[in-house]
């Protein structure tokens, strides 16, 4: 079977239709990138008069602050945290609905809603909930005998911020498994029930490995998300406090660049950010890909 091919009459025409989202990436995130490179080589001034080429001095003092190595650490904790309880939980409920969802769409509407609030708001809501004065789950807390205030404990801090984070994109995840699920052969489930296999043992052996696809794409889309869209969250529920327990290293690239006007160590941050995302990115190509069955 022959495959068609489109073919341009004019030469000129596939790169006008390639020009808008090439100018949107150079702009958006070429040039900015190459700022940052070139700014985390050198120290700037507070008020921007001098600037002054000092090579690698930021990397090396960026690696001796204790504060850096922590963020480092609670970013890690913070990044894998939010991927398996959004991931987990949205499987959880894409298996549940799965056959409703063949007859009642309503579902599907109400558990996309929260992927439409912003950030900021997320953070603003689960604030609420959680403050130690006003809000309800502090309050039903205390009936349980646990006296939550993430004011000034950074666990609890840390545990809030990984809730309002996940909860954000779990309707995110949840579509894309739906879909998957809707796609399975509903044959090969009925045929293992047939041999006796259990519902456990029927979605372990058959379904997950058919969603394998999905589940590592959502991974790499789960990663990136804790890595640099939750600054809104973090900056509306903690601010990274209390005691450094919540700075991840996107909002210490914003603390320290745009607060302390120290341009120099927020730009290395930045690319040490995105270096780190690359290499996890590649990894998870290289050696996760593997296991997906496609």
């Amino acid at each position: 079977m022959q495959t068609k091919r489109t073919i341009f009459p004019n030469k000129l025409l596939p790169y006008l239709l390639l020009a808008p989202q090439l100018a949107v990436t150079l702009i958006f995130f070429i040039w900015p990138a190459v700022q940052a490179v070139k700014s985390s080589f050198e120290r700037e001034d507070p008020f921007g008069f001098k600037t002054t080429f000092i090579w690698f001095d930021n990397y090396k003092r960026l690696f001796a602050d204790p504060t850096y190595l922590n963020s480092v650490g609670k970013t890690a904790v913070f990044a894998v945290s939010v991927t398996l309880l959004a991931m987990s939980v949205s499987l959880l409920l894409a298996v549940s609905v799965n056959r409703v969802l063949r007859t009642n769409r309503l579902y599907t509407t109400l558990l996309v809603w929260p992927y439409a609030v912003a950030p900021v708001v997320v953070g603003i809501l689960w604030w609420f909930m959680f403050n130690p004065s006003i809000g309800i789950a502090p309050y039903l807390l205390r009936g349980l005998g646990i006296n939550w205030n993430h004011r000034i404990d950074g666990s609890h801090a840390m545990l809030l911020v990984i809730i309002a984070a996940s909860w954000k994109q779990i309707s995110y995840n949840f579509l894309f498994f739906v879909a998957g699920l809707q796609s399975v052969p509903q044959s090969l489930t009925e045929a293992a029930a047939i041999d006796g296999a259990g519902p456990f043992k029927r979605f372990w052996t058959i379904v997950f490995p058919l969603l394998s696809p999905t589940t590592f794409f959502l991974l790499i889309v789960n990663i990136n998300y804790a890595m640099f869209d939750t600054f809104g969250i973090i900056d509306a529920t903690t601010s990274g406090g209390p005691a450094q327990a919540t700075n991840i290293l996107v909002y210490k690239v914003y603390a320290d660049g745009f607060l302390g006007l120290n341009i120099g160590s927020s730009a290395a941050q930045s690319v040490v950010l995105m270096l780190i995302v690359i290499a996890l990115t590649a990894i998870q190509f290289r050696y996760i890909e593997r296991r997906v069955q496609y």
